[in-house]
This record gives C-alpha cells, sequence and structure tokens, in this order.
C-alpha cells in the first residue's frame, strides 16, 4: 500500500471529501461521537492518506506545527478503515517520519484516545498527562522527543 503525502492545499476535492468521509465514519459514526471534527488545523496540516482498492481513504493522519518556534510538531485525526492489519502502524510512522525529516520537529505531540496509547507507545510515544475528556471520550496527551 502506497501512503500519499500532500499539503492541504495541494489536495482535490475528492481526495479531500475522502479524507473527511473517512474521518466521520470512524470518529463520529462508530464512536457515536457527535462533536465537530473540523477544527481549522486542516489547512495549516500535511495529510497522509492511503486508498484500498474500493477507492476509498482507508487510512489519514494530519502532521501540523503544534509550536513552530520551539520544533513541536503535531500529529493527530489519526485513523484506518482496516483494524488489525498493521496498516495504522505504518500510517503512524509515516507521520513520525515526516514531522523528524519534512519539519525536523525535536519533539512530537499528539493527544490520544485513552484506549490507544500502547498502539503510539509502540512508536516510540509517551504519556505526559492524566487521563482528560475530549469531545466526551477519555484521552492523554502523549510527546515523542526526537534525538
Amino acid at each position: 500500500m502506497e501512503f500519499i503525502i500532500k499539503h492541504f492545499k495541494e489536495l482535490n476535492t475528492t481526495e479531500l471529501y475522502e479524507i473527511l468521509k473517512t474521518r466521520a465514519e470512524i470518529f463520529v459514526v462508530e464512536q457515536d461521537c457527535p462533536y465537530q471534527d473540523l477544527d481549522d488545523n486542516d489547512q495549516d496540516a500535511i495529510h497522509i492518506f492511503s486508498y484500498n482498492d474500493k477507492g476509498r481513504v482507508s487510512s489519514c493522519l494530519r502532521v501540523f506545527w503544534k509550536d513552530e518556534k520551539e520544533a513541536i510538531a503535531q500529529i493527530g485525526r489519526v485513523v484506518t478503515l482496516e483494524h488489525g492489519t498493521g496498516l495504522g502502524g505504518r500510517l503512524l510512522h509515516e507521520g513520525v517520519k515526516l514531522a523528524t525529516e519534512q519539519f525536523k520537529a525535536k519533539k512530537i505531540y499528539l493527544e490520544a484516545q485513552e484506549y490507544a496509547k500502547g498502539y503510539y507507545a509502540r512508536e516510540g510515544f509517551e504519556v505526559v498527562s492524566e487521563p482528560f475528556l475530549e469531545d466526551g471520550i477519555p484521552h492523554v496527551k502523549m510527546e515523542k522527543i526526537i534525538k
């Protein structure tokens, strides 16, 4: 599976539609979370996504600056339609690679749903907060220091 990497401004309308459709399917419908997904960070982000053989965006995430001056990148909106296939791990690895190589980040920050912290830990992220509620779902803040 090949990942496509594009800044928001480079996305065509079909790609953007498919990314948002996949995010809504998981974050709103599957997780029964009727909260706003669009948060004005997409426009400043680089998006990594893949298609499955049915023409659907099967995985996506975005990388953007949390604090450019301090060289802290943020990864967010990590989602896959194909659970248990390893796709999510490959996607996250590509996001870390992008933040490290293209952004030259010294630290990568994310807010993980609490149940998924082991997924992020496999890529070197560590929990740096107590659990908190985000849109009614328990989350933790996680960071990865780039050496």
